[in-house]
């Protein structure tokens, strides 16, 4: 028999988009359950009434209303009739993320976010991963690392900043207590653990230059495509030859850019196509059958369907080098830009969003912090909060 209930619509009504999703988290963490209601009004939460969870939609300005017997039922009859679910949200992931010491929260996106809804994380980096702390967590983001140990690619450009000489020393020291005579050994590493991780039944997201670097580091597993700049040695000049692209998690069939004086690390990337658009672009959603796709579905709720595109050091990825078994979630029609997808690896899943900052264009070293309180609604960074709630729904298989 349907009862009372509360509802957070997260349709064009709802005035705290990304708010909601913590208010949907703290929920869970104290044991509650939640229902998504995949394609209805947005992806709307419905719930049992509890003081604590309305007191905090209140504090934190989020849309919200009691929905008596009636309303429920013909809810759940719409929903029945229509392309859309009710998946459960059973309880609060554990989150962990990777990242550098030297790394600033306000500069990566998923922290941004996650501290802005009041989302629980733990941070650690490769010393942690190397003593097998991946395995405590449901869900992992990927700081912008660079896993080809090239520190980004900034060498042209920053090699005489202070904050660069910095990235080199603590990488550099970090893969010497290690054991490893190269950043580009330790990170190897650190990928084939990630890769362990995810194949183990984990859940990896990433953005920027963390989508593809990890893929490029594991082609390049039998070579050294790492210039004297980066490792103190040449690359080697039969790289191109030694790539081996089994095993990649997303890309294949990829270039690789040797050249440290160029900021690109491969043909994967669509940057200079993307810059030369300008900020005037959006990317479109795919819509995936809630009944019988509930993972994509879930991965692309949203109030709107097209998203404003962002740059990043990898913007998006070029369509021909997305392997056939990855699922497109989102791109930038008629072009070559592929801006957000997913995968099956092993028993777990990746999902990678290209650029750095989904409400900041062409983010740039330096800039200002995005304020998130002038971007309640944002429809990109409810992109990463559906991951994040992601590995708390009951599942079903990906149907591909």
């Amino acid at each position: 028999m349907a009862q009372q209930m509360v509802l957070i619509p997260m349709d064009l009504t709802q005035t705290g988009h990304l708010k909601a999703y913590g208010v949907v988290y703290r929920l869970l963490h104290r044991g509650r359950e939640v229902e998504w209601l995949l394609n209805y009004r947005g992806g709307s939460f419905l719930f049992p009434p509890e003081q604590q969870a309305i007191r905090d939609c209140n504090l934190n300005g989020v849309t919200f209303q009691t929905v008596g017997p009636d309303d429920v039922v013909q809810i759940r009859s719409t929903i029945e009739k229509s392309n859309m679910e009710s998946v459960m949200l059973e309880r609060a992931t554990r989150i962990g993320v990777y990242a550098p010491p030297t790394a600033d929260p306000w500069d990566d996106a998923v922290r941004l976010v996650l501290d802005y809804a009041g989302i629980k994380y733990d941070v650690f980096w490769d010393k942690e991963v190397m003593q097998g702390k991946l395995a405590q967590y449901d869900w992992l983001h990927l700081h912008h690392e660079d896993f080809t140990g090239q520190y980004g690619k900034f060498y042209a450009s920053y090699r005489d900043q202070p904050w660069y000489q910095a990235e080199v020393a603590i990488n550099t020291r970090t893969a010497a207590e290690l054991g490893f005579t190269k950043v580009s050994r330790l990170k190897l590493a650190v990928t084939e653990l990630l890769r362990q991780y995810v194949s183990d039944g984990g859940m990896m997201f990433a953005m920027c230059s963390a989508t593809d670097t990890p893929d490029i580091a594991w082609a390049a597993r039998k070579t050294d495509i790492c210039g004297p700049v980066f490792d103190g040695d040449p690359v080697d000049p039969a790289y191109a030859s030694k790539l081996d692209f089994t095993g990649c998690l997303a890309f294949e069939n990829f270039s690789v850019i040797t050249d440290p004086m160029v900021y690109e690390h491969s043909d994967i990337d669509t940057y200079n196509e993307s810059t030369a658009r300008g900020p005037d672009v959006y990317f479109s959603l795919f819509d995936f059958s809630a009944k019988y796709d509930p993972v994509p579905c879930m991965l692309v709720q949203n109030h709107v369907g097209l998203v404003k595109e962002f740059l990043g050091q990898n913007c998006g990825f070029r369509r021909a080098r997305v392997k056939k078994n990855v699922l497109i979630l989102g791109e930038v029609a008629n072009t070559e830009e592929v801006k957000y997808i997913h995968g099956n690896f092993g028993k777990g899943t990746f999902t990678f969003l290209g650029g750095h900052d989904p409400e900041d264009f062409a983010h740039r070293i330096g800039d200002p912090p995005t304020d998130l309180s002038l971007h309640k609604s944002s429809p990109g960074y409810r992109l990463i909060l559906n991951n994040v709630l992601f590995p708390a729904a009951e599942k079903k298989p990906l149907k591909t």
